[in-house]
C-alpha cells in the first residue's frame, strides 16, 4: 500500500512537471496589438519548430542598425502557404510587416508578411 501511494505521488508530480511548460507556451501577455512595417536586410532565416523567426536589421534615418526579430508559424503550417526554409537568403533585402510587437519595446513582433523588392509576397493571408 505504501508503495502504491509513493509510486502515484511521483506519477502525479512527473506529469505535473512536463505539463507546466504546455500551458506557458502560447502567453499573450507580453505582447501588444501594435501594427510595425520596416524595410531590412535578412541576416537569419531560422526554419525551427514549433516557430519560424526571420531576423533582419533595420537601419534608420540617422543610420543607427537595430537588429529586429519576426517570428512566424511553424513550418508544418507555412509551407500550406509556399513558404519553405529557402524563401529568405541572408542578404536579402525585404519589407516585413509585423503585430502582436513586445510590450517592452524590443524589436520583436508576430510576422503577417513579407515583401520583396520586386514585389512579391508572403504571407498567410492574414493580415489585420
Amino acid at each position: 500500500m505504501r508503495n502504491t501511494i509513493k509510486t502515484s505521488f511521483l506519477l502525479i508530480v512527473g506529469l505535473l512537471a512536463v505539463s507546466v511548460p504546455l500551458f506557458a507556451h502560447h502567453g499573450n501577455a507580453g505582447y501588444d496589438n501594435k501594427t510595425v512595417t520596416v524595410k531590412g536586410t535578412v541576416t537569419s532565416w531560422a526554419w525551427t519548430n514549433p516557430h519560424t523567426f526571420l531576423k533582419l536589421d533595420v537601419k534608420d534615418d540617422k543610420g543607427v542598425v537595430t537588429h529586429w526579430i519576426a517570428e512566424w508559424n511553424a513550418p508544418s503550417t507555412l509551407v500550406n502557404f509556399g513558404i519553405t526554409a529557402k524563401s529568405f537568403k541572408v542578404g536579402d533585402e525585404v519589407t516585413i510587416t509585423m503585430t502582436g510587437m513586445a510590450k517592452t519595446g524590443a524589436p520583436v513582433g508576430r510576422l503577417v508578411k513579407a515583401v520583396f523588392p520586386d514585389g512579391s509576397e508572403l504571407s498567410m493571408g492574414s493580415e489585420r
